[in-house]
Order: structure tokens, then C-alpha cells, then sequence
């Protein structure tokens, strides 16, 4: 039996244990009634509800049918400076609606949408306007000196500017956390050039470079079409238990949407299902709470953090946010645990879920919790439990030579979905070591359980060989998470010349906190087995990226230069 035949098999294994365990909230399948890509999805909006709104941007409100014609006009000015078919545009903004009106309408003229990190400074700007091939650059105004230095060394011909205000024609229902711009930019001319004619669209022809860092090297491209787009977006409705296309959610986003879950979550889910989404540039608690109960906010992705800083907030009134019955919180920092669910349902008669696991290699959204929650079932299991497949995934475990291992068993995840990246661009080699027999090999470390359920366990960079014994860094930040005095954990390996490795801590403890690295070591010997306990280094803080997650490679790098300096901590 070759490899694909052993992993066909464990998946249809894998597939009807998942059945007979299958929530019945969750769909089997998706019932999907538009055909076509994301901009077919608008245009069916825009015919079918035009003044429903699209976006809803502190106070402005852009409708379907505005949406529609903005995004024609963007096409229109990209033809009108010389764009062909294929051509790669970056938009390089923070989350506004220009950004939405720019994707689009990079589709609409069959260009490729290159989403830009507006955190990046020069080395980062000028890699990926040069490896993805950018010709026309949209960014914001306040940008302008850094892409003035970067511009001339990369392929760009033509830079556009916005400012994040540019959309605002009204007074702001909340505080918004830019300036209310009064200088001209180039917007105002790009929306009054001619709309673009409409063609049919190809869904599977490049469609968007979606750039993915890792913990080493250069971020590299991920190529995605429009048909990967749209079946992310269907699925992970099917996932929240929600019929496609049918416009009964309200999304609250502050995600960044130039990161993959921020796009989905931002613009394709509310797209494709036919909804508002309330945009925010930036996360702000009582602004947050403001729009939730302002536009009846039925949908939220956040951090654990973000759900806690809400509840929070002096005098809060759950009240307020009892209309988000589908919130997905993300476990970076703070983990959801049963305390935190039991106190957001108290307050807002809600249940928070952890959203679900995902790369940018599969345009994220793999996997769905939803059904798992009654009684904690999913809390209580080792971190962090992902939940079944969405319908049409498949995620098997495999050992280091690429074969299935039974349920139970740790190894590494693979996944099998129709929305896999079609190749990193221009990079052949990591293409032919991630992409096998129709599988992506994500590096990540899991386990599928009884129920045919996923739990993450960690990077396979990140797991700890101490001794011959596996440590999984999330088990052992769990753990000291249960120290009273820390509020902050990241676990990595350090090379040791004896074991091979040890785990290494990096913790933040409580203001005021008597506790030191010492009393921490003593508390953990105290509370795991010998071989789990870490090294612990003391910190303020622990370095983020712009999208919330811990640097574990910079961790990584800190963790090595203490090893080989020979400090003990």
C-alpha cells in the first residue's frame, strides 16, 4: 500500500469517527446558493440588498451597493494606470474601508492582492514588495517617508495614498485612534476615475499573495485563489453553526486584515454570508463595547485578553453584549478557561469558544469547536483543543517518516483541504517539502482524540526532547499558569549539553509580586514532574508581533544566547 492509500484510509478512519461524534449543530456539508468568487458574492449583494450595510467604520456606514461601486471604481483606476492582468498590487493599509475597496477591486481587474503589514519597517517593506513583484502600491499618507526610501530599490511604478479617515464623512459615533486627516491624498481621484466593466471571474487563477513568517527566515508568499477564499469563508459559517448566504450576522473585527484571519474573519465571512462587518482600526474595550451594542454585534474574534479587558471595564453591563452569541476567543497570552467561560456567561448569557486552528498555508479556519463546550468537555483536555474539521478538511496525525499513527497518538499535523495554498511563490523547495500526496505538512504538533477532535500541542521547532522525553511547551505554560503570580508565559527549548534540552520559562509576573525566578522554579518543582520543570527568566514583558502572538523566535534566539553564555537564567 503506497503513502497516499495509508492516508486515505486513516482519513476515512479519522472522518467516520468525527460522524458518529459530530455536534449537531455542525453541518456535514455546506449548502452554498451563489456561485462564483468573493467579487461574484458582492455583486449578488449589492443586486439583492443594496442598502444593507457592508461596513460599518465608527459612524460611516458603506452599503453593499456602495461597496460594489467603489471597488468597480478602484478596478477602473488600475486599468486606467496601466495594470494587466496578473499584475501584483500591494495595499499596504491598517483596517479602514479603503482596504476592502481595494481588494476588491484587485480582483475585479484580475490582479493579485498583496496584503502588506502596515507595521513593517524597511528591510520587511522592501523583501516583500520585491518577492511578491508589487506595481502599484496603495498606502497611507503617514507611511509616505519610509516607502519614499523603499520604493526605488523594488519594481513599484506606482504609489497611491490614503488616509485612514478618508471614508469618514461623518462625525464618529466613538473615539477613533487616528487623526481625522484634512490633507488631500490620491483617494478622492481614485474613486471618481470610471468603473471597470464587469468580467467573468476565474476562480482559480492567482487571486492573492498572502505572506507567512514561521520562526526562522524571510515570510514567504502563499498563493491562494478565489475558490479557497470562498470555501474558508462557507465553511467557517458552516462552522458557527450558519447557513451560507443567509445575512443573520453582525461581525465586530478588529483583527488586522492584511493577516490571514483577519481577512477572513473581516471581509470574506460577512461577504460571503451576506452581513455587516463593524470595522475597527485598533482594539479599544469601550469603544468595543459602544459598537457591539450599537449595531447588534452577533459574531467576535478576540483574544482571551480582549473578553477580559470587557469585562473589565468599570461598570460593565453584559447587557450590552449579550447579542454575540458566536464568540471565538484565541489563546495567546491568556488561555480560555473554565473560570473565564463561567464569568463571560454570567455577565452576558453568552459562551466564549476558542476559535478555531488554521495556518496562512490553508487560509486558516480548519477547525470548529462549536458543540464541544457543555460541561467545559473542551477545557478540561490537554491545551488546546481545536475541535472536528470543518466540513470538507481532513486532519490526520502522522510520525517523522509521514505515516497515519492511531488516534492518541502525538506527531505531526497534516491537513487535507480545498483550500490549501496552491504553491509559495517563487520557492519550489518549501512547496515540495509542505505539499505531499495532496497533504500540507504544517510543523505543528497534535494529537486527535476519541471523539476525532484536534488538540494542539506546539511547534514541531518548539518541542522539548529532555532526556528522550517529549515536553510540549503549551502543557508546561498551562501549568505555570496556575502560579498566582504569573500573568504571562512562553516555554521554548534551550540546548543543554546533557539532555539535549531543557524547557526555558520566560514570565511575567503581577505587579508587585514578591516572587523571582527562584520561588518560581521552587513552586514548579512543586507541581509538575522533574523533567517538565523550566529554566525561568523573569521578564516585563513578552516580546508580540503586530497580530498578537508571542515572538517564540526571537524566545527562541534569547533562550540559545543564554545557553551558550552559560547563564543559568
Amino acid at each position: 500500500m503506497t503513502r497516499a492509500q495509508q492516508l486515505d484510509d486513516a482519513a476515512r478512519h479519522v472522518r467516520a469517527l468525527q460522524e458518529k461524534c459530530r455536534p449537531a449543530a455542525v453541518p456535514g456539508t455546506v449548502d452554498h446558493p451563489v456561485a462564483g468568487g468573493v467579487v461574484d458574492h458582492l455583486r449578488h449583494w449589492a443586486a439583492e440588498r443594496p442598502r444593507t450595510v457592508a461596513i460599518a467604520f465608527y459612524g460611516r456606514d458603506v452599503t453593499f451597493a456602495e461597496l460594489d461601486e467603489l471597488s468597480d471604481r478602484f478596478a477602473g483606476w488600475l486599468l486606467g494606470v496601466g495594470v494587466r492582468h496578473g499584475d501584483r498590487i500591494g495595499v499596504h493599509l491598517g483596517n479602514c474601508p479603503q482596504f476592502h475597496v481595494a481588494m476588491l477591486g484587485v480582483l475585479k481587474a484580475g490582479c493579485v492582492h498583496v496584503p502588506i503589514n502596515p507595521l513593517f519597517r524597511e528591510h520587511e517593506l522592501r523583501h516583500e514588495l520585491t518577492d511578491a513583484g508589487v506595481s502599484v502600491l496603495l498606502t497611507q499618507d503617514t507611511f509616505a517617508d519610509l516607502v519614499a526610501t523603499v520604493v526605488p530599490d523594488t519594481g513599484v511604478r506606482r504609489v497611491a495614498y490614503t488616509a485612514l479617515s478618508d471614508m469618514l464623512d461623518t462625525e464618529p459615533v466613538v473615539p477613533v485612534p487616528f487623526p481625522i486627516s484634512g490633507a488631500e491624498t490620491d483617494w478622492a481621484g481614485i474613486v471618481a476615475s470610471e468603473p471597470a466593466a464587469a468580467v467573468p471571474t476565474d476562480v482559480d487563477a492567482l487571486a492573492a499573495l498572502n505572506y507567512t513568517g514561521g520562526t526562522t527566515g524571510m515570510p514567504k508568499g502563499c498563493e491562494h485563489t478565489q475558490r479557497h477564499m470562498v470555501y474558508t469563508a462557507a465553511t467557517a459559517l458552516a462552522g458557527a453553526g450558519r447557513k451560507v448566504a443567509q445575512g443573520d450576522s453582525v461581525t465586530l473585527n478588529f483583527l488586522p486584515v492584511f493577516w490571514i484571519a483577519g481577512e477572513d474573519f473581516g471581509i470574506l465571512l460577512p461577504l460571503v454570508g451576506g452581513g455587516p462587518v463593524v470595522l475597527m482600526t485598533r482594539w479599544d474595550p469601550e469603544a468595543a463595547l459602544a459598537l457591539i451594542e450599537r449595531y447588534g454585534v452577533t459574531d467576535m474574534v478576540g483574544t482571551v485578553d480582549n473578553y477580559v479587558e470587557l469585562m473589565d471595564l468599570p461598570g460593565f453591563d453584559g447587557a450590552r453584549a449579550a447579542t454575540v452569541r458566536n464568540a471565538l476567543a484565541v489563546s495567546f497570552v491568556l488561555k480560555l478557561t473554565p473560570e473565564i467561560r463561567a464569568r463571560w456567561r454570567a455577565t452576558t448569557g453568552g459562551v466564549l469558544r476558542e476559535a478555531s486552528y488554521g495556518m496562512t498555508e490553508t487560509h486558516t479556519a480548519d477547525t470548529t469547536t462549536l458543540g464541544f463546550q457543555d460541561g467545559d468537555a473542551d477545557l478540561a483536555t490537554d491545551p488546546v483543543f481545536c475541535g472536528h474539521p470543518v466540513p470538507g478538511t481532513d486532519i490526520l496525525i502522522v510520525d517523522d517518516s509521514g505515516a497515519p499513527v492511531p488516534v492518541g497518538t502525538s506527531g505531526e499535523i497534516i491537513v487535507r483541504s480545498p483550500s490549501l495554498l496552491t504553491r509559495y511563490h517563487n520557492r519550489p523547495d518549501a512547496t515540495a517539502e509542505a505539499l505531499r500526496d495532496g497533504w500540507l505538512h504544517t510543523g505543528d504538533v497534535g494529537r486527535l482524540d476519541e471523539w476525532g477532535a484536534l488538540h494542539y500541542l506546539a511547534r514541531t521547532k518548539e518541542m522539548i526532547k529532555t532526556n528522550g522525553m517529549s515536553v510540549f511547551p503549551s502543557e508546561v505554560e498551562a501549568l505555570l499558569r496556575m502560579h498566582p503570580d504569573i500573568v504571562a508565559v512562553a516555554v521554548v527549548p534551550r540546548p543543554d549539553p546533557t539532555r539535549g534540552q531543557r524547557p526555558y520559562a520566560f514570565v511575567a509576573l503581577s505587579p508587585g509580586s514578591a516572587a523571582d525566578a527562584a520561588a518560581v522554579t521552587e513552586w514548579a518543582r512543586a507541581n509538575m514532574a522533574g523533567y517538565k520543570v523550566p529554566d525561568i527568566e523573569v521578564v516585563d514583558e513578552l516580546p508580540m508581533t503586530a497580530t498578537g502572538k508571542i515572538r517564540k523566535g526571537e524566545l527562541l534566539d534569547r533562550a540559545a544566547v543564554r545557553a551558550e553564555n552559560g547563564d543559568p537564567w
